[in-house]
């Protein structure tokens, strides 16, 4: 039996799971915005926990890779790649997208595309289109959604939106075959991605791996009585 470790941390939702094989067998989570750096190792305890596993049994660590939350992804990331170091384990990556992706092929069957979302600010997202096996269709990008995006797609076939992007585009992307769905991002929905990519020994170089951003982090203006930049 494999047990993989996995950790979600790029939306507001920081959540761990351990798998057995590609079956989800604990998760703890928390939906507390910018609490990651803080409740990571504790859900991480937690689950291991509830499974009555040692960390030193477990065969690797999944982390979800991104797109999203920059802070998140390098608390994610840094969290992997230490208990990586210290258990000698390898590293395995599944883009965010693909993990939310997962989680709705496994529970909305009048779907024909899925296209996982993830809040970008104002009526940007992430997104890309899968199919209901959960391969991607499209790359990743970064688009501003307005009445006509997806209009092509849409009238050929059943899309279903999800992620915690896909709420705020549920008064623009309208018609009959516009679906949504509550599913968003859970280390849960790493567990079958990471299990095949186990099984492939797709594993990543822990020191050189990092996050795939998609955009250029731009760091805000600080507020500091007398700074000026």
């Amino acid at each position: 039996m494999t047990r993989i470790l996995c950790l979600e941390t790029a939306t507001e939702t920081c959540s761990v799971a351990l798998s057995a094989d590609a079956e989800c067998i604990a998760c703890e989570e928390v939906a507390e915005g910018h609490s990651h750096a803080e409740k990571i190792l504790e859900l991480t305890d937690r689950c291991l926990k509830s499974a009555d596993c040692d960390i030193a049994s477990i065969d690797a660590v999944c982390i979800s890779s991104g797109p999203g939350s920059y802070t998140g992804l390098r608390i994610g990331v840094s969290t992997a790649k230490g208990l990586c170091y210290a258990l000698s384990k390898p590293l395995i990556a599944v883009p965010t997208l693909e993990g939310i992706a997962n989680g709705a092929c496994q529970s909305i069957p009048n779907a024909d595309i899925i296209c996982p979302m993830i809040d970008a600010r104002r009526m940007e997202v992430y997104c890309a289109l899968y199919d209901l096996q959960g391969n991607p269709m499209t790359e990743c990008t970064n688009s501003i959604i307005g009445e006509n995006s997806f209009a092509e797609e849409l009238r050929q076939h059943r899309i279903l939106f999800c992620g915690n992007g896909a709420t705020k585009c549920r008064t623009v992307l309208q018609g009959d075959n516009a679906l949504y769905s509550d599913i968003r991002c859970s280390a849960r929905h790493l567990t079958y991605p990471a299990y095949r990519r186990w099984q492939e020994r797709q594993f990543e170089d822990v020191a050189y791996f990092e996050p795939f951003y998609l955009k250029a982090y731009i760091a805000g203006k600080p507020h500091v009585k007398g700074l000026e930049m």
